[in-house]
């Protein structure tokens, strides 16, 4: 009687276990659509459908749009900001940065909500050619002297890729066939994922200031990274992790709050002190410059919530790696959109019920708040 008792229970344990370790392996494992990409020299990852649960950013309708992205969207009843759940981007570097194809070219997955019939057929209209791989389809279409390859590959999964060779998109089209947890991803994700902090909505690894690289060194190597015109005290072609990841348990009563958090892994601790010293160096002019503006008039939501944001930035390096952190509210990031685009102010979190926050973290009548960095 034991015995009979005792093998079913045996059984069920070791199911259980067995499930528990492959569902801690898909918490553990890289998102799908990044392990789809091919080698590359960076990786950037947005997850989309938590940001639109966040932010409700799909119900504000874009002031304007291209005649060429309105045709796309009457012609596929794609409507990205509605319908696009994950997006994913390798960033290759290109041997002549001059040369036809630019400095950097892209490989890309997207998952979401597609009408296959429409898009394909839409794909088809523009397609100079098209080829038979591994039971898809894959169109070329020519776009600013490059050539932009793109597949379906599931239902809910588009690879696109503007390479010279068709490698990449061959590539992920292998990777589509393998199955789930079976495709491990490239080899910079395989290095760098597990310094991505978990459930980051938004993350980037490797050398993601490839695109922002528009001074370049008579060797033809990837100069400072420049945004804005403000050059960056690190080199394009340095490895970074960077990433967002929104919380609810701080800020409760400003909607939330979003972490970002950028680390560099320099050379040695030498370079990664000499990183620090010169961002916080920038830093203070900048506080400086918002600091000054403050004190000659009152400053605008947006400006408020920007002094706040620069004041929260936080930096440290350990060994070779320089670390940079910052908070934002989900109030202050409403206020410094609401300065480019009226509608998003009228824009609630979802479950919003408390007080609203405006950018400088004053109450206001309609709105909550959450989020905290442990790393």
């Amino acid at each position: 009687m034991r015995r009979r008792t005792l093998i079913p229970l045996l059984i069920a344990v070791l199911l259980l276990s067995v499930l528990g370790v492959m569902l801690y392996l898909r918490a553990k494992a890289p998102p799908e659509a990044a392990r789809l990409l091919p080698e590359s020299d960076a990786i950037v990852y947005i997850d989309l459908k938590t940001i639109r649960t966040l932010t409700h950013f799909d119900q504000t309708p874009m002031e304007e749009r291209s005649p060429d992205f309105q045709d796309f969207i009457d012609a596929t009843g794609i409507v990205p900001e509605r319908d696009l759940d994950t997006v994913a981007l390798a960033l290759h570097r290109m041997p002549d940065p001059t040369g036809p194809n630019g400095p950097v070219a892209y490989s890309e997955v997207f998952q979401g909500s597609f009408d296959g019939v429409r898009l394909m057929k839409y794909l088809a209209s523009l397609a100079g050619s098209t080829e038979d791989y591994a039971d898809r389809t894959i169109y070329t279409i020519p776009v600013d002297g490059r050539h932009l390859r793109i597949a379906q590959v599931a239902y809910d999964t588009i690879v696109a890729s503007n390479m010279p060779t068709p490698e990449q998109i061959h590539s992920m089209i292998d990777r589509s066939r393998a199955g789930a947890l079976s495709t491990p991803g490239s080899s910079l994700l395989a290095a760098r994922y597990r310094d991505v902090p978990l459930l980051s909505a938004a993350w980037g690894i490797g050398r993601i200031g490839l695109p922002f690289a528009d001074n370049r060194n008579k060797d033809g190597q990837p100069g400072f990274i420049s945004i804005l015109g403000l050059d960056l005290p690190f080199r394009a072609d340095t490895d970074l992790v960077a990433s967002l990841r929104y919380t609810a348990t701080a800020r409760v009563l400003q909607g939330g709050a979003v972490h970002l958090r950028v680390e560099e892994f320099a050379a040695d601790p030498a370079e990664a002190g000499k990183t620090v010293q010169a961002i916080a160096t920038l830093l203070g002019i900048l506080r400086s410059i918002s600091n000054e503006a403050a004190s000659s008039q009152p400053p605008s939501r947006s400006e408020a919530a920007m002094q706040a944001i620069l004041n929260s930035i936080r930096l440290s390096h350990k060994g070779d790696h320089a670390i940079l952190k910052a908070t934002a509210s989900i109030g202050q990031i409403r206020a410094l959109a609401a300065a480019h685009n009226p509608a998003l102010s009228t824009l609630e979190p979802q479950g919003s019920s408390g007080p609203a926050v405006d950018g400088s973290g004053t109450l206001h009548p309609a709105v909550p708040r959450n989020g905290e960095d442990h790393r």
